[in-house]
């Protein structure tokens, strides 16, 4: 289509395919644009098709649609024979709705997007409604209600924009709002009942400056009402409601959330713009780097600050600012007390320390009003540090190392009971290493759990004193040195509870993993294998789970893990595993290889390893070529399907291998200020390591490295005549250089990267020149 200069409109679309799982009948309708499913609700399909192509006339001068209405008979007459006829009560409803609609229209068109043709599908019938120009669209959650935008119809004068709501449970279909400029940002409270959207309605398409209004409807009112304007008390002077802002209801539907902005100035049009001054002026004061600030205009132009509207009381309060950017609701958005994060008064030392000290505080949802908790905290906080009934908030200072807790009165350091490191142990950069992290919190904000490099920790709250005791003490992860990580199965779960959940284990020393199912005081367990597991989807109605998994000689397939079995004598009882699909035998055709744990001394005795792969049809007798592939650490990566296929600029191991290449992948472990010096203890120690077997050829030894594992390319081959060959694979090949330089992607300089991260320097390059 590129070749033939086709029009975008006339590019290949997507098609919409309906499988019918009883009948394993496959229906594909053309041009689909988008389609949604209600989330919790069944029946029902609405899809939006692209913008018809413009019609070619034939010889006699009128349109040739005879093809398309074809097409279309034939997508319909499939349908028909998937789905049972509807009923003639259901007929004469669907009928009834469709004139219902088509009695709404009133005078008043304006311009804007035209939209396309939305479909309505009722998936136990074949019955389906069609509703033109429609720009945006949105199901419920939990029920068949469906709000969409519809733009007036261009070759109808008398046509007006409007927002209607398709009811599917009562078959109807309802105007809800109509006339004006723009519908956006459609929202649906959880139970379907109240929904929201943002609307300009006083605004022509040539007008330099729109303003939009936070809109609001209740099922069972005659239409929607406006709650929010730029001239609503609460809004605070120069600012209005958000057109980018995205839209939201608390859990109970008491609270609205949404977005406000300053209000941009117009858009001056007293100059051609192609006579206007393009000009970036850059002060040393500013909180990014100019080419970070170009990098982000738009989402800079498009910036939001969360606000809230109370459905009970009609208060608005607007709880985030320029100043406080960033605010963390509580209990689904039903929270007393919420949690916002600021680094606004230090962006700029991002530039050398590649993060930010930050700023805490708690908000009144209710008002607006702000406390501060923390100030210039040097450490870590997400979303997930806040607890999910908003009674705690914590953070990781990386100047303790510990966990800090505010309770709305005090701070706590409540991980000091933990003997064990809570940050990463193996970390071997200049700057602070990060946490473990959360596992999540305990039911009642009563406990949260920590991990540590192998266990879990809970701590409980509440007392006067936090209580630490392990998660899950039958495990006893470190002395095996075996790391166990929870996994979330439902992916709606707000809270963790350690007496029945589902854990991954991954063995430090052998690499091989296991899923472990914690019921009370037992487990049961699927045995540890040389595999990798994918993370596991949870059976709403059922004990069973589906997952991939892989290793290097089987790419994923699909496995259900289903009940349980007995193991001989009446001991524990073990998970299991049924596969599901076998997608690649088409692989047995082709020599393959093994992969396996290679364990070394370095030249300064640090005992290392790394993954030796070897041809399928390996043999002991033979001298084969040695290929050198690294990247920091790669060796957990053992058990990783690597598929045949082209990458960037890193050596494909699965092709060479297959080609009667021996592939080596040693892991490295970094002294500050020397990477190159340690790349060189590490990989050519390894490659001396394995010359001690016969079967590798000492003069045909390859080496290949990637971005950073490039530069350690760049510099091996200035250090040992050992390679034959070498590929540095966008390298950085002069530090010096590329110390000061701009990421394309996004605008940052590369200084921290090199002073507190991966290059490891250490210093500044004034202090180590060398």
């Amino acid at each position: 289509a590129r070749i033939r200069k086709k029009k975008p409109e006339e590019m290949p679309k997507d098609s919409l395919a309906i499988l019918s799982l009883p009948a394993f009948q496959l229906v594909k309708i053309a041009r689909v644009k988008s389609y949604q499913l209600p989330q919790e609700a069944s029946g029902w399909l609405a899809y939006q098709l692209e913008k018809p192509v413009e019609k070619k006339t034939s010889a006699n001068g009128k349109a040739d649609d005879r093809r398309q209405v074809d097409s279309l008979r034939r997508v319909i007459d499939s349908l028909r024979r998937l789905i049972p006829e509807p009923s003639s009560r259901k007929k004469q409803a669907d009928d009834q709705a469709e004139q219902d609609f088509a009695e709404g229209s009133d005078a008043g068109g304006t311009a804007g997007d035209t939209g396309s043709d939305l479909v309505v599908l009722n998936l136990s019938s074949n019955r389906q409604s069609t509703y033109p120009n429609v720009v945006e669209y949105l199901f419920s959650k939990k029920n068949a209600r469906l709000l969409f935008e519809q733009a007036n119809d261009p070759k109808d004068s008398s046509s007006v924009r409007a927002v209607m709501l398709f009811d599917g449970g009562r078959d109807s279909i309802r105007r809800i709002a109509k006339g004006g400029f723009d519908y956006r940002n459609f929202a649906f409270s959880e139970d379907g009942s109240q929904l929201a959207f943002l609307a300009c309605r006083d605004a022509k398409a040539t007008d330099l400056q729109k303003f939009y209004g936070l809109w609001h409807y209740r099922m069972g009112m005659d239409s929607a009402d406006l709650l929010v304007s730029k001239n609503s008390v609460g809004m605070r002077i120069g600012t209005t409601v958000s057109e980018f802002g995205s839209l939201s209801f608390s859990k109970s539907g008491r609270r609205l959330f949404f977005g406000t902005a300053p209000i941009q100035p117009a858009k001056d049009t007293t100059v051609v713009e192609f006579e206007q001054a393009r000009l970036d002026i850059w002060n040393y004061k500013d909180d990014y780097l100019q080419t970070i600030q170009n990098f982000r205009v738009t989402r800079d132009l498009q910036a939001s600050y969360m606000a809230a509207y109370d459905l009970q009381t009609g208060r608005f309060a607007q709880l985030a600012s320029p100043r406080i950017p960033v605010v963390m609701p509580t209990a689904d958005g039903d929270g007393e007390r919420f949690y916002a994060v600021s680094d606004v008064d230090y962006r700029a030392e991002a530039q050398w320390m590649g993060s930010t000290h930050k700023d805490i505080y708690a908000v009144n949802p209710a008002t607006g009003d702000t406390q501060l908790i923390k100030k210039n905290l040097w450490g870590v906080i997400t979303p997930q540090y806040v607890s999910p009934e908003g009674r705690y908030i914590l953070w990781y200072d990386s100047k303790l190392r510990q966990y800090v807790a505010w309770d709305g009165k005090a701070t706590t350091v409540i991980s000091s009971g933990i003997k064990f490191p809570l940050w990463n142990e193996d970390y071997d950069s200049p700057g602070d290493p990060n946490p473990y992290g959360l596992m999540g919190w305990e039911r009642n904000d009563a406990a949260v759990m920590v991990y540590d490099k192998y266990d879990a920790w809970k701590i409980s709250l509440g007392g006067t004193q936090p209580i630490v005791k392990p998660a899950f003490p039958m495990l006893q992860g470190r002395s095996t040195q075996t790391v166990n990580r929870y996994i979330r199965t439902d992916p709606n779960a707000r809270f963790v509870n350690t007496d029945s959940c589902l854990l991954r284990q991954l063995n430090d020393r052998t690499k091989q993993v296991a899923l472990v199912s914690i019921a009370g005081k037992n487990t049961v367990k699927l045995p540890a294998a040389n595999v990798v597991l994918g993370l596991p989807l949870q059976a709403r109605d059922a004990n069973r789970f589906i997952l991939t998994s892989e290793s290097y000689q089987n790419s994923p397939d699909l496995w259900v893990v289903a009940d349980t079995i007995s193991t001989a004598g009446g001991g524990t009882s073990l998970l299991q595993l049924r596969r599901l699909s076998w997608l690649n035998p088409q692989q047995a055709n082709y020599n393959w290889g093994t992969a396996a744990l290679f364990h070394w001394q370095t030249f300064k005795g640090k005992q290392s390893e790394g993954i030796l792969y070897t041809p399928e049809n390996f043999d002991a007798t033979k001298k084969y070529p040695l290929l050198i592939y690294f990247y920091e650490e790669l060796s957990d990566g053992l058990n990783s399907y690597i598929p045949p296929a082209p990458t960037a600029s890193r050596l494909n191991i699965s092709f060479f291998v297959s080609r009667g290449y021996v592939v080596f992948a040693p892991d490295i472990k970094y002294t500050v200020g020397h990477p190159g010096q340690s790349a060189y203890d590490y990989i050519v120690s390894g490659a001396k390591a394995l010359l001690q077997n016969k079967w590798i050829d000492g003069s045909r030894i390859g080496i290949q490295g990637q971005s950073w594992g490039g530069y350690q390319v760049a510099q091996l081959i200035t250090m040992t005549p050992m390679f034959k060959a070498a590929w540095a694979g966008a390298p950085v090949a002069n530090m010096t250089s590329a110390y000061g330089g701009i990421r394309w992607e996004s605008g940052n300089n590369r200084q921290s990267q090199y002073e507190k991260g991966q290059s490891r320097i250490g210093a500044t390059l004034w202090q180590r020149p060398d």
